[in-house]
Parts: C-alpha cells; structure tokens; sequence
C-alpha cells in the first residue's frame, strides 16, 4: 500500500523541482525527503526517479503516479468529509486564509456569522496574498482561502483546488484631483505621461497594471512601488503618481484623490477549498454563510 504522505512529497518534488524546495515546504530536511522517497520506490515497485549527482528528475512512472495524488487526495477528502457530515453539531478548528483588502469587508462579518450559528467551532484567521494561501490551503495549514485571479493574466489554479466565485471586483483609475478632467475625457491614456504607482515585482497587481497600460498603447513610468495600494492613495491625492487599483481597495480615499471607473474586467474575488471538502460540515457551513454576506450578493467592488 502506498504511503500518501510520500505521494504528496512525489507530487511536490514534480511541482518544485527540487528536493530542497520540497523539504522547505514540508519543514522537514531534504535526507528525510529523499528516505521518503527512496521508500515510495518500494512500495510502488518502480523507479520513480533518475539521480544525477545533487539533482534528481522524474521517470516516466514518477511523473504517472505523481500526477494520480490529486485524485487519491480528493477521495480521502469526500471520506472524511462523509464521516464529518454525521455529527450533530459542526465544531472543531476552522483556519481561513485572506487577502488582506478582503478582511473587513468579507471575512469580519464571516467570521461573525459563524461565531453565532456554530458556538462550538474554533475559528482561526491568517492573513495571506493568493500566492501564499493557495499552497497552505493544499497543504491542510488553511481549511477555506479568499483569494482573487486576473483572467486575463491567464494564471492557472493549482491542481487539487476547487474554487467558488463571490463577486467580481471592477478596476479603477486613481488621479490627483486636478487630473481628473483628463482621465475622464481621455481615460489612461490621457495620464501617460504620469508617474505611475504599482505593487513589488512579481506580482498580480503589477502585473495587471502594466497588462492595463499596454493595451491603451503605452508601457508606464513606474516611480514608486507601494505593497498596500490603498495606503498608496495618500501619494496620488498629493499628486506624485497614479495607479490602477481594484474598486474595493478605493474605499474612503483620501481628499485630493479622484476614483475614475475602468471599463473591462477587473479580478474575480473566490473561495477556494481543497477538492473534495465541499460536503464537509464546517466547509459548508462557511460557503453557505460567505453565500449570504450583503457584501457577496451586493459584489464587494461596487
């Protein structure tokens, strides 16, 4: 019978690449990844990997059971979750996973809500870009993450992750008030020659903007990077940038900085869970709340 930590430790090292990564996002050391993967090979009577000094890469097979983990992992998900589903009452630990500018917004009254129907559940928040909970989410560290995807950056979610959409999340021009004539009659374009204000590479919010930029025909002059964009609004009401930011991060601007709608798609705002867990009690009991929230219905962006 094969081991699925082991398996999960093969799916990682075809992901990663490297046992040193592998060990790092397991907190283990990479002589215990390789005696765990050495100990698959025998389970599964293959070899599963071609050593070459330091580096090692798949075979053939190691890539074919690599890939079957998702599926082992979802099953033993509907399981559990089948077993869960026969408790009275819906209890035990619940971590969610945020972006931060989703925080007040959704996972406040979230959290509130489920605080009053399930007494007895243990709910526990951790703050987190997509990029940082889509990984502790499959890795069980998170049970539920909020997190946003650009369609039009084209970025795939990871395998093993199923995700209910909430609301869309529109983007935004943000000027000095003394730009503001010009973006209205011009849009982007009219502030081209602008500074521009954009989150550290890498990053989706850069990456949108620049996206943005130039399919109005230009490439921006980037002048200040700003992690927190809602924070970066203090730059633009006094005149040293601009910025394209999404509609939820332009609540209560500071005066001076004008808020001009974007046409297009903006990100799509998503609870993501591990494949599998919808049926579970307390993943469900959180989805079906999330599903109520005025701010879900109302589309947080608007």
């Amino acid at each position: 019978m094969i081991d699925v930590k082991r398996l999960i430790l093969l799916r990682d090292l075809a992901e990663y690449g490297t046992v040193t990564a592998v060990a790092e996002i397991n907190h283990v050391t990479p002589s215990a990844v390789s005696q765990q993967l050495r100990a698959l090979e025998a389970e599964s009577g293959a070899e599963l990997l071609i050593r070459e000094g330091r580096s090692v890469r798949l075979t053939a097979a190691g890539i074919a059971l690599a890939a079957e983990c998702e599926h082992v992992l979802m099953a033993l998900e509907r399981a559990q979750s089948t077993v869960r589903a026969l408790d009275d009452q819906i209890s035990g630990e619940f971590v969610i996973g945020s972006f931060p500018s989703a925080l007040n917004r959704v996972v406040t009254p979230l959290v509130a809500d489920l605080q009053s129907r399930h007494p007895l559940l243990r709910l526990r928040i951790v703050e987190a870009e997509p990029e940082e909970s889509l990984p502790l989410l499959r890795r069980r560290a998170l049970d539920l993450a909020l997190i946003y995807r650009y369609d039009q950056l084209g970025t795939p979610l990871p395998g093993g992750v199923t995700t209910h959409k909430l609301f869309d999340d529109p983007l935004a021009l943000a000027v000095p008030e003394r730009l503001r004539p010009v973006a209205e009659r011009d849009g982007i374009a009219g502030v081209r020659e602008s500074p521009w204000i954009a989150t550290p590479e890498p990053g989706p919010g850069r990456q949108i903007l620049l996206h943005t930029c130039r399919n109005a025909g230009f490439t921006p002059v980037i002048a200040h990077s700003y992690r927190d964009l809602h924070a970066a609004l203090s730059l633009v009401s006094i005149g040293l940038g601009v910025t394209i930011l999404p509609r939820m991060l332009c609540a209560n601007p500071p005066e001076g900085a004008a808020i001009l709608p974007l046409p297009g798609e903006g990100r799509v705002v998503e609870a993501a869970i591990r494949s599998g867990t919808d049926a579970h009690p307390r993943v469900a009991a959180a989805l079906s709340a999330l599903a109520a929230l005025p701010a879900v219905s109302a589309g947080a962006g608007t």
